[in-house]
């Protein structure tokens, strides 16, 4: 009863068409990305760290847009819990903009632009961990608690490796950081949101 209540509140319908406005934006520039390899396979070569930290945005999109579900239990707002998501959605699409630039002029390959980019896009991401842990203490203990002690361990190693893949150049670091991040990220999604026996 209370869900149905908060489901029909007009102030969460209207936080829902903001940020699916700008998730929407953020898909469409990364799956036009990802487009542009199939349209034109032999222009430039596929980076497979850089495909893989696509992927890891769609994953991170597509979980935060079901997430969002869970902001039905969330009342009354606040302007400042709207600002807070508000700037997640618009951190995760600066973050797709960054994996797809208008053009790869200036660079040799997909390769070199991930690599001169890198301290943007982990800058970036590292933000983006600080701004999720806050949004949920926004929301109150019980919304934070809910999510255990994993949630900010989780956290904290995600923005410590971005810091350091700011850094680093090595393949090798680059390569193990975004399989971890794709295959932590199914797992954490998994456990929060389907049924286990």
């Amino acid at each position: 009863m209370e869900t149905t209540v908060a489901a029909s509140d007009p102030q969460f319908a209207h936080i829902r068409i903001v940020l699916g406005i700008v998730l929407g934006l953020a898909l469409t520039t990364l799956l036009k990305g990802l487009a542009k390899f199939v349209q034109h396979p032999g222009r430039e070569r596929i980076y497979g760290v850089h495909l893989g930290w696509a992927l890891s945005m769609f994953i991170l999109l597509v979980h935060f847009w079901w997430w969002e579900f869970g902001l039905v239990r969330v009342h009354p707002w606040s302007f400042t819990s709207y600002a807070f998501l508000v700037l997640y959605v618009v951190v995760l699409f600066l973050l797709c903009t960054l994996l797809f630039p208008d053009d790869l002029a200036d660079y040799s390959g997909w390769r070199d632009y991930f690599q001169s980019r890198r301290s943007w896009f982990f800058g970036i991401m590292a933000a983006l961990y600080v701004i999720d842990f806050v949004d949920t203490l926004i929301k109150g203990k019980p919304y934070y608690e809910h999510f255990g002690v994993e949630y900010p361990i989780r956290n904290a190693l995600m923005v410590v490796l971005s810091l350091v893949a700011m850094k680093v150049r090595s393949e090798r670091f680059h390569r193990a950081f975004v399989i971890f991040a794709i295959v932590y990220e199914l797992s954490w999604i998994y456990r929060l949101y389907d049924y286990l026996p």
